[in-house]
């Protein structure tokens, strides 16, 4: 075997077909010849698959040069058609051996299905009516050792589909515009907020402490100082800090880790938008995110009624608006200000047949029973608004009602999509909370510390301030119909294959 030759049991951890030998074969004589296409390092693309179909009557007759991946082959003996896909669209190419010379065509005629090449000639059409190139020299850059998936029919395999991301945008090129959209959502959130007199801010995402929140974080360690960090569960206290320092308008597109499970929701990594404004509350954050909504809905799909799995959902009228207390009477029939005490609403929960601690409190069972009763119901944009304390650890109180907090969190397809306070700013206050925080997690087994470099910035005075976070990957689910978060994660978390013994 020459030095540059592919020993074809060692090119992949995967199991070689009789395919992949054929194929690592004509690359080993390509090789041998000094003719290896790894070796060029540059092509002159001059139009895009899709310029030419949409500028075929100013293109027609004009030589151009594309790039693309050969994705079907016609072998009509000395006349063949292969259509080439770019990063656009597929294009059909005429390749005729007395236009390239018999050399070059026997050549090409070597080729494969997933073959990368490159092809100078001029556009025309077909008698058939399809716009196509009539080459008259290609290139061979990138040799594909593995064939396409199932001939060019589709990746049908989902498990197989997320492992192999880039083999689904080859054999479902359709995928891509799921991303396409994700990248112009961003856009429009980034742009909406610019525009508001926000500023975009990148916070740190070790952290060195486990804080005392309920999501169980990622736990790494450094070397050089010798202790362990935590990948950030929330971009939340870093850009609180900054509104201390004088900043009005704040928000970070932060890439957040939880070590927790997997479901067609979440994903231990995934992208989040928080935001912070001095001297506004929840209902001025209220205000804004069904804007924003509204707007990126507009701008992204041309409508303001989508539909998410076949249903109809009206992004652009006015959003209902509940307080928990008036959602859990609407769709149960219970009234929390019936309950006299703890152990009444403790009774009230059995009698529903809904499972609370034993020392739970009435909050506790609000809570309980929103989410049994109240969250599946709520498919149309809705906002639900005051929580209870005991679920709110950094929203303000209620100047009215100490039990409850300044909080809102709004609803989607029975879905939760965003979560925003009025800041609790009082640093007495929440100190207490963040103790009562810290014993809980503790007790859970977890090594939670209270963040006192957070409270210092508290004492050192935070203005009112409204701040809110929301997901971006179940926005681009609800935008581009997509049954899973996996749909739109072009790398989910899978478990790693365990290799044969």
């Amino acid at each position: 075997m020459s030095e540059n030759s592919i020993d074809k049991e060692e090119i992949s951890g995967e199991e070689l077909t009789e395919q992949n030998r054929i194929r690592i074969e004509k690359l080993n004589d390509l090789k041998s010849q000094g003719k290896s296409p790894y070796l060029i390092t540059k092509f002159p693309v001059n139009k895009s698959a899709l310029e030419i179909h949409e500028n075929f009557e100013t293109l027609e007759n004009n030589d151009v040069t594309v790039a693309g991946r050969i994705t079907s082959w016609r072998d009509m003996g000395k006349a063949n058609f292969i259509d080439v896909r770019d990063h656009s669209d597929r294009i059909q190419v005429y390749v005729k051996i007395n236009d390239i010379g018999e050399d070059a065509f026997n050549e090409f005629k070597k080729w494969d299905l997933g073959d990368i090449v490159g092809i100078k000639g001029f556009v025309f059409k077909t008698k058939r009516g399809e716009i196509s190139i009539h080459a008259k020299e290609l290139v061979l850059l990138s040799k594909s050792l593995f064939p396409l998936p199932e001939k060019w029919h589709g990746l049908r395999d989902k498990e197989e589909r997320y492992r192999k991301r880039y083999l689904d945008l080859i054999a479902n090129p359709e995928i891509k515009n799921t991303f396409i959209t994700r990248s112009k959502i961003l856009s429009e959130i980034r742009r909406y907020l610019d525009e508001l007199g926000y500023i975009e801010m990148e916070t740190p995402v070790l952290h060195t402490l486990e804080i005392g929140a309920s999501a169980r974080p990622f736990v790494t360690h450094h070397n050089a100082l010798d202790i362990n960090m935590y990948l950030r569960i929330e971009t939340e206290l870093y850009l609180k800090k900054l509104i201390v320092g004088g900043f009005s308008k704040v928000y970070e597109v932060g890439r957040i880790f939880r070590n927790e499970g997997m479901d067609s929701t979440h994903n231990p990594e995934f992208t989040t938008v928080e935001m912070y404004e001095s001297y506004t509350d929840y209902f001025g954050m209220m205000d804004l995110i069904e804007d924003m909504y509204k707007t990126i809905t507009k701008n992204i799909c041309k409508n303001d009624t989508i539909v998410y799995r076949d249903t109809e959902i009206n992004i652009g009228k006015k959003w209902e608006r509940l307080t928990m207390i008036e959602a859990v009477k609407k769709y149960s029939g219970l009234n929390y200000k019936d309950w006299e005490n703890d152990e009444t609403a403790r009774e009230v929960a059995k009698s529903k047949n809904v499972k609370v601690e034993s020392n739970a409190t009435k909050g506790d069972v609000l809570i309980a029973l929103f989410e049994e009763f109240v969250e599946k119901e709520l498919i149309q944009p809705t906002f639900i608004y005051d929580y209870p304390v005991e679920n709110s650890p950094l929203a303000k109180r209620k100047p009215d009602d100490s039990s409850f907090t300044e909080r809102f969190e709004y609803f989607i397809y029975g879905w939760e999509f965003g979560n925003a306070f009025s800041e609790l700013n009082d640093p007495i206050d929440q100190r207490e909370r963040f103790i009562k925080q810290v014993e809980k997690r503790r007790k859970d087994g977890a090594n939670a510390e209270l963040d006192e470099d957070f409270l210092t910035a508290l004492e050192y005075g935070l203005p009112p301030t409204g701040g809110l976070g929301f997901g971006v990957d179940r926005l681009v689910m609800l935008l581009t119909d997509s049954a899973s978060i996996r749909d739109v994660l072009l790398f989910p978390t899978m478990r790693p294959i365990q290799p044969s013994s």
